[in-house]
């Protein structure tokens, strides 16, 4: 019995890497063009209004579209899963690398929306797939998977400046196909052989605003927001600066989600979720009053520290079959606040001041965060 229970735990830790390997391959593209798209709008034949749904487009069409990919996953499992997302992607790039205007664009878009939600199902599906081990196991798949972006992001921005904003999405295809090495690799036959039922229009529990306000603010509101303040500061290469800024938010990933993991085993992931967000809140208000480097580097951490709390917190509330139903909910309240946010940004950041809105987004924090922890002391005992 003790050697079937290793060989399941060294399992569930390689196919969590692998499924990790996959994603950092598959996703240097979608973050080039949070790069690249509010600094180079007229070279894809773009607006600034239009790069704004562009950027929102991948989170909302996951809406629609994440029952559907829960649902392929759920029958087939992550080897075909991951191999479709990733010739998926690959396909993205190209677009990225050849069309231009809004409505040629759009179409990628969408796609690798249901593309990332592949991942990222896989991703935090098999960091949970055995309880023992899993906060370390969701924190080292954060870290794999933030390495593709890292690097592509000052990469991005030396080719863009050598041979325009077009060709590093050549280089980005091929770095997507390389990802099959790792999917092939997967297991054939699905780990999970019921299909969750997506429910969409339900009541949001505490779990849920919270997921929305962290993806609305942190992924959406937050990073629009530095790139448009690094633009207007004055520095003498934004390109550069914001490439640089977006690229630590990969790095803190790599460096500190295992770190966010371990504090999970060890004083609770609802307890880590509460300082964490609490202390991501007061980072806000720094970042809005003028602290932008310090403040925006401070967020990046505290970010990377809380990615491995969820699907923890979610596997431990939701046990059985019920569980990639519920991860799949969370993603989808997390998509919608990460679309919102980029129109939000697009409304405020030209006629509101940076005090005022992340003060307001830091008190919404606060608010939901403590909705979300109370829940977990009441009914599960959490610590």
């Amino acid at each position: 019995m003790r050697t079937m229970k290793g060989g399941a735990f060294h399992n569930a830790n390689r196919n969590s890497a692998l499924s990790a390997l996959a994603m950092t391959a598959g996703a240097p593209g979608d973050s080039l063009l949070y790069l690249l798209l509010p600094l180079y709008a007229a070279d894809f034949g773009l607006s600034l209004t239009e790069v704004g749904v562009l950027l929102a487009a991948n989170r909302l069409v996951r809406i629609a579209g994440y029952g559907h990919v829960a649902k392929f996953y759920a029958e087939r499992g992550d080897r075909p899963t991951l191999t479709w997302a990733l010739i998926a992607a690959a396909c993205c790039c190209i677009a990225y690398a050849t069309l231009s205007g809004f409505w040629l664009l759009i179409g990628a878009r969408l796609v690798w929306g249901l593309c990332y939600g592949a991942f990222n199902l896989s991703n935090q599906a098999l960091a949970v797939a055995e309880i023992e081990g899993a906060a370390r196991r969701a924190g080292i798949s954060r870290a794999l998977a933030a390495l593709g972006p890292m690097v592509a992001l000052p990469l991005g921005a030396w080719v863009t400046l050598e041979w325009g904003p077009r060709a590093i999405f050549i280089v980005a295809a091929l770095g997507a196909l390389g990802g099959l090495f790792a999917s092939r690799s997967l297991p054939v036959l699905p780990l999970r052989m019921e299909v969750p039922k997506i429910r969409r229009f339900t009541m949001p529990t505490g779990l849920d605003a919270w997921a929305f306000v962290e993806g609305m603010v942190l992924d959406g509101l937050f990073l629009i927001g530095l790139t448009y303040l690094a633009k207007s500061s004055g520095i003498e290469s934004p390109l550069y600066a914001a490439a640089m800024l977006m690229a630590s938010r990969y790095l803190t990933e790599i460096l500190l989600s295992p770190a966010g993991g371990r504090a999970a085993s060890r004083w609770g992931a609802e307890r880590m979720l509460l300082v964490l967000s609490l202390s991501t809140a007061v980072a806000l208000v720094a970042f809005g009053s003028g602290w932008l480097v310090a403040g925006a580097l401070a967020i990046l951490a505290l970010r990377a520290l809380q990615l491995p709390l969820l699907p923890v917190i979610v596997a431990r509330r939701f046990p059985g079959p019920d569980r990639v139903e519920a991860l799949v909910a969370r993603s989808l309240w997390r998509d919608i606040g990460a679309g919102v946010g980029p129109l939000v940004a697009g409304v405020v950041l030209p006629i509101w001041s940076p005090a005022l809105i992340y003060s307001l987004v830091a008190g919404l924090l606060t608010v939901v965060t403590v909705m979300a922890v109370m829940p977990a002391r009441r009914h599960t005992g959490a610590p």
